[in-house]
């Protein structure tokens, strides 16, 4: 992981250099001035990974500045983690320092933590894990309260559980989400909050159904399947997909339907291209789809699923890239305009942003 220059006296001008850049690539589309939803100036982050350094025979918290994995910066502390990951770093470094178990060949360490006070630390070695380090491991995350997973090459232990709960209200509601690890949460609670709180606002109250596309562990889905009457949803990754349906179960959320197919398939399988085992059942023509919800990687939305989002009266996306972002609104920009654009600050002091737009139809 890279160090980010963390400087909070610095925070307000960076964000304003962001609204700026955003103003700017959205400006050829005649978009309204953004929302700028900020960040907590520091513990905002939930989830962190160190490499560990030797030196003087000890094993540091380290970070490396971007392209040299050379110069280690050795760390005690991460202002920008949050509480409880800054709580844990010292226990955990004096628990190896004082078990020869718990330190031979660990090289890696990974913190998941949530604003409900979940942990989950990840221990990665570079040898084979036996019963004498489970004993101790166990002793350890008794005594921190947290689970923790231990990796090795095609090995894991999970003592405890391989997932921390987090806890979002969005409209005066509580969602419980299950986050696993080692698969991608957003990593900034506070600002994902105003991002499910904006999108359940933009999408309104609706008689018609969603789509959605790359849904992951149902981040948005829980809160925006509350505002339609039938949601169909989508996600590749099988990970995430069970921790959607689990999701969906502990939140009591029963007009979803989850389909592990990538948002190109999905393209296929709309277009008839070609039917899909997996949407066996599942008749598409049922349903009654006004808007669609997208939260694509970073190199968002191919032109396929891009021409797909046109038939949509409504697009509504998120996008953690606003370079791409703008690419596919120019691909739209001829049947749909923007209504509503929101910045969401999920990285402080990096030049990454998130961002949001309502396209309607023209």
């Amino acid at each position: 992981m890279s160090a980010p220059q963390f400087d909070p006296a610095t925070y307000d001008a960076q964000l304003a250099e962001k609204a700026a850049r955003l103003v700017e690539l959205l400006a050829p589309f005649d978009a309204p001035a953004p929302e700028v939803f900020d960040s907590p100036r520091e513990h905002y982050r939930l989830r962190t990974e160190f490499r560990l350094w030797r030196e003087d025979g000890q094993r540091h918290y380290a970070m490396f500045e971007q392209g040299d994995k050379h110069t280690p910066i050795l760390i005690d502390e991460f202002p920008i983690a949050s509480r409880r990951i800054n709580d844990l770093m010292p226990q955990l470094k004096a628990a190896w320092q004082a078990s020869e178990t718990l330190s031979f060949k660990l090289f890696q360490v990974e913190f998941l933590t949530t604003l409900s006070g979940d942990a989950l630390i990840t221990l990665a070695y570079h040898r084979p894990l036996d019963d004498a380090w489970q004993q101790e491991a166990e002793k350890l995350a008794e005594a921190l309260g947290a689970s923790i997973v231990g990796r090795s090459k095609g090995k894991r232990i999970v003592i405890g559980r391989d997932y921390v709960t987090e806890q979002l209200t969005v409209a005066g509601r509580t969602f419980s989400y299950r986050q696993p690890e080692g698969a991608f949460t957003q990593p900034n609670g506070e600002v994902c909050q105003k991002m499910l709180n904006w999108a359940h606002d933009v999408l309104g109250e609706r008689n018609d159904d969603l789509l959605e596309l790359y849904c992951g562990n149902g981040n948005f889905t829980l809160p925006l399947a509350t505002r339609v009457p039938k949601v169909l949803a989508t996600e590749i990754s099988k990970s995430s997909v069970n921790a959607a349906l689990a999701n969906l179960d502990d939140n009591g959320i029963d007009n979803v339907t989850l389909v592990r197919l990538s948002a190109e398939e999905l393209t296929q399988a709309l277009n008839e291209v070609r039917p899909f085992r997996r949407l066996a059942g599942i008749d598409l023509k049922s349903y009654n789809f006004g808007s669609v919800f997208v939260d694509p990687p970073r190199a968002g939305m191919d032109p396929d699923t891009c021409e797909l989002t046109r038939r949509f009266e409504r697009i509504l996306y998120i996008s953690c890239n606003p370079e791409t972002l703008a690419a596919n609104i120019a691909q739209l920009h001829d049947t749909h305009r923007i209504e509503r654009c929101a910045l969401f600050d999920q990285f402080p002091y990096t030049h990454h942003m998130e961002s949001g737009v309502l396209l309607v139809r023209k």
